[in-house]
């Protein structure tokens, strides 16, 4: 995994272990790989593993059984879901139609951008 320097590593493992869980990768109560598994996946640290757990298991998206691992909380795909789109709505969004304004740019613009095909079906 290439990190980024914008934001701490654990966060972006994080960020990495709940885009896995959208995906579908780990459902409901699936037991997600060891800290020590997924530092040694990621290239990384124990402690920078057991600190992406550790937010994780603070956010509710993961909970720890003594003794047997890390699983994935109930209902955590949705909540990951409903968290992101907020965040989409209210930061990525608008510096979107932000940037479409200054740029002078239109809804049909950008949907022909989005999606090259609608061109064909008119």
């Amino acid at each position: 995994m290439q990190f980024s320097q914008d934001k701490a590593i654990y966060l972006q493992m994080a960020d990495r272990l709940m885009d896995d869980i959208v995906a579908g990768i780990y459902t409901d109560e699936a037991r997600i790989p060891s800290v020590r598994e997924y530092a040694t996946t990621l290239g990384v640290n124990t402690n920078t593993a057991m600190k992406t757990y550790d937010e994780l298991s603070r956010m509710n998206i993961i909970y720890n059984k003594r003794g047997l691992g890390y699983f994935v909380t109930p209902g955590a795909n949705e909540q990951i879901r409903t968290e992101r789109r907020r965040e989409f709505f209210e930061q990525t969004c608008k510096q979107f139609a932000r940037q479409m304004r200054l740029l002078g740019l239109t809804m049909d613009e950008v949907a022909k951008h989005i999606n090259p095909q609608s061109e064909n079906n008119d």
